[in-house]
């Protein structure tokens, strides 16, 4: 983990757990465009977040977030890697909106729509706090320090959430419910 902090960003990291390897270029541009492409969330969702109250868990709104997901992509086939692969790219572009979005529901703030030309860490910053007027712009060490946190959370080996998720999708559950799953259990204070 040390050597990949050092080295690469959350991104590449997160390639590499997919698909047993770091990227070349190419496949980092392309799975980056991936990941910007698929941010945002469906319009319709946005009314989701009216459901919830301003003092809602984050987590309980992240988990019926990302369940609710699945009623948007119908054509989910277990069977499928390639489809699987898909959809684990979407969760990965899509979590980042849903965190930012229940984050300035609890604010009273306005949602900022995803920006294509940042990448991962920076767009989620950019969601999480620039205001209609101003874009906001990151210190450098802040985008650092949560690349490096996300690395450093990208797996946590066989721990409750991984387990839970493993245990949903061994049942050829869809894959927004057992990363679901997952959520629900990482939210628990024994995880």
């Amino acid at each position: 983990i040390e050597e990949l902090a050092l080295k690469v960003s959350f991104t590449e990291t997160a390639y590499l757990l997919l698909y047993g390897e770091l990227p070349n270029s190419i496949e980092k541009n392309n799975f980056s465009n991936q990941l910007r492409q698929h941010a945002n969330i469906h319009e319709d969702m946005k009314r989701f977040f009216d459901g919830f109250p301003l003092n809602a868990h984050p987590m309980a709104t992240l988990s019926s977030m990302v369940t609710a997901l699945s009623a948007f992509n119908p054509e989910i086939s277990q069977n499928d890697n390639e489809t699987i692969n898909e959809t684990i790219i979407k969760i990965l572009a899509k979590v980042k909106t849903i965190a930012a979005y229940s984050y300035r529901k609890s604010h009273g703030l306005p949602f900022i729509y995803p920006n294509p030309e940042l990448n991962y860490v920076e767009n989620f910053l950019h969601m999480m706090f620039s205001d209609l007027e101003n874009n906001y712009h990151a210190d450098p060490v802040l985008i650092e320090a949560l690349d490096l946190l996300l690395i450093l959370h990208a797996d946590h080996e066989q721990n409750c959430s991984t387990s839970t998720v493993r245990m949903a999708g061994s049942s050829l559950s869809n894959v927004f419910g057992a990363i679901s799953s997952g959520i629900a259990a990482l939210w628990g204070p024994l995880h």
